[in-house]
């Protein structure tokens, strides 16, 4: 069990977050939450119990302990699945619906891109792509893409 600040910490034996409150000694289960996934990809945690309640408020993961910081992390990425476009190799034309093939940072994969509407701006150069199954696949510095990915992506934007 790790302790930090008025609550607890833990997993239960299904796996599952536990969040205990020191004070009042009650328990939940908890969901860590980042604020801004990507541009502040450790500030603004928040621990969400399961009717969507605030728990705790996480200022900075580096300000607690180790042992705590592993334990949300490994919760986060249970949960965060976000690949990242490295490479564009071809699009299959230039009106939507089409299929992309890139290479992310987990491998090639193809995805169907039902709509420009689902190439999002986060920033000026990074983008979030949300295929047809709803998987979002990130584009963080569209600038350090080659020439050719480049070329392919302006035609969307």
């Amino acid at each position: 069990m790790i302790q930090e600040f008025n609550y607890h910490l833990n997993r239960d034996v299904f796996g599952k977050l536990l969040c205990t409150n020191l004070d009042d000694q009650s328990q939940k289960s908890v969901v860590p939450i980042r604020t801004f996934p990507i541009t502040a990809p450790n500030e603004g945690i928040s621990l969400i119990d399961s009717q969507g309640h605030e728990l705790v408020w996480i200022n900075n993961l580096d300000e607690l302990s180790n042992e705590l910081r592993i334990l949300i992390e490994e919760e986060l990425a249970n949960r965060e699945f976000m690949p990242e476009i490295k490479y564009i190799y071809e699009v299959s034309n230039l009106t939507t619906p089409n299929v992309w093939r890139v290479e992310t940072d987990l491998g090639k994969t193809s995805f169907i891109l039902k709509g420009e509407e689902d190439i999002r701006h986060l920033t000026s150069m990074t983008l979030v792509i949300t295929d047809s199954h709803g998987i979002c696949l990130l584009i963080r510095n569209r600038s350090a893409l080659d020439s050719h990915s480049r070329k392919i992506l302006d035609h969307f934007l």
